[in-house]
């Protein structure tokens, strides 16, 4: 077999699957011998690096290109169904933080004592929050304030939805451009989540894939209740129906394809044809099903939340009331801005941990780490996410 095919294989093979046998060449490294497996984690660091380098980019010319080429909807049955959209996101993320509270996780961080100076109460992360609203871009983009790139990113795409064809379309071309970028780093996943496995393993013994367990479990079982519980409960207040058939049906059709192909807008097609098959208003899902792909993201608010508890409680710092409140929102506003590529919603986590002054460089391990449990969250998050579209979407625009 030519050097070419190898890597040709590799590039556009299961990004899952090479994920998995990284993982198990990390522990199995790590256990046959520890030294080695220490050294390891020189290719952890490098990707992680790489994470830090195109995050910021992506986040100001994503959200940028997605407010300025937005298309009007004039559908009347649209509103409710956004409202749907965001009451469902942050009744997630709101889940999440209670789980989080009454479970919480702690995980194998390299802590710096810079990494320690958070501030305390709500009125504290409120000043912190203002002040990195109003950053200079070009700082935000070097010191990885991604509120502020957040902030810079919505003003650019307002204006600029005003601006020349051409310009919108040379924002949409740099928008792609980026997420081909980002695409290249994350099909280095497998190599750098090997590195950090053997690496975490071999400091810290077993008890490291403890945490990566508890953790995994705490965000699959927020999903399953989010697609079980609170879902069924948002519908059946808007429909006054039994919601289970139709939560069932999308979860089968939808979720289920979703689930392998780790991407809401890769399962558009797959939605449409659903939402045809359901007998519902065309005028109103073929708006609703490729916006629900963009800000329909309760899968990716609990992953932020989750995540971001997780580096707060490691890091000691405590979580009064108002701030988990505050991280539900954000955590919500974040993920409506996800991006389309697998473990997009990673990448967002270092601005909900802004807000505890967590510096960029723990953030970016706990991104790792969610690179590393991303083998069933990435897919379970997107079975939710797509299926969810659907699911608000038949509630509002059946015929019936």
């Amino acid at each position: 077999m030519s050097t070419q095919t190898i890597i040709k294989r590799l590039t556009s093979g299961s990004l899952v699957l090479q994920i998995a046998i990284g993982i198990v060449l990390g522990v199995a490294l790590a256990l046959l011998s520890p030294d080695t497996a220490k050294s390891a984690m020189l290719l952890g660091k490098l990707f992680v690096s790489a994470l830090k380098a195109v995050a910021p980019v992506l986040v100001l010319v994503l959200v940028a290109s997605a407010i300025a080429n937005r298309k009007a909807s004039h559908t009347s049955q649209m509103r409710p169904i956004v409202v749907m959209y965001l009451v469902g996101t942050v009744a997630a993320a709101l889940l999440a933080v209670t789980v989080s509270t009454l479970f919480p996780t702690t995980l194998a961080l390299q802590v710096s004592e810079v990494s320690q100076n958070a501030p305390q109460g709500i009125a504290e992360v409120l000043a912190t929050l203002l002040f990195k609203l109003v950053d200079n871009p070009i700082n935000a983009m070097l010191s990885a304030n991604y509120i502020g790139i957040l902030v810079w990113g919505v003003l650019l795409g307002v204006f600029l939805h005003h601006g020349s064809e051409t310009t919108r379309t040379a924002l949409h071309d740099l928008s792609d451009a980026v997420t081909k970028i980002v695409r290249v780093v994350i099909r280095l996943a497998p190599i750098g989540i090997f590195g950090l496995v053997a690496g975490n393993l071999a400091e810290g013994g077993l008890g490291v894939l403890g945490g990566y367990a508890r953790i995994l479990t705490i965000l699959l079982g927020c999903m399953v209740t989010v697609a079980l519980v609170i879902n069924p409960l948002i519908v059946g207040i808007k429909t006054r129906r039994n919601p289970y058939p139709l939560v069932f049906t999308a979860l089968r059709e939808s979720g289920m394809v979703a689930f392998f192909t780790r991407s809401s807008a890769a399962n558009i097609p797959v939605n449409l044809a659903l939402c045809e098959r359901l007998d519902l208003e065309e005028d109103t899902y073929a708006v609703s099903i490729p916006l629900g792909a963009t800000i329909n993201m309760g899968g990716a608010a609990i992953t932020i939340t989750v995540l971001t508890l997780a580096a707060v409680h490691t890091l000691g710092i405590s979580v009064d009331v108002p701030t988990a409140l505050l991280l539900s929102v954000v955590a919500a506003l974040s993920a409506c801005g996800a991006s389309g590529v697998p473990g997009g919603s990673l990448l967002l986590i270092p601005l909900a941990c802004g807000l505890f002054g967590i510096s960029n460089d723990v953030a970016m391990q706990v991104v790792a780490v969610g690179f590393v449990i991303s083998v069933l969250q990435d897919s379970a998050e997107t079975a939710l996410n797509s299926s969810t579209d659907v699911v608000f979407t038949a509630a509002v625009a059946s015929k019936t």
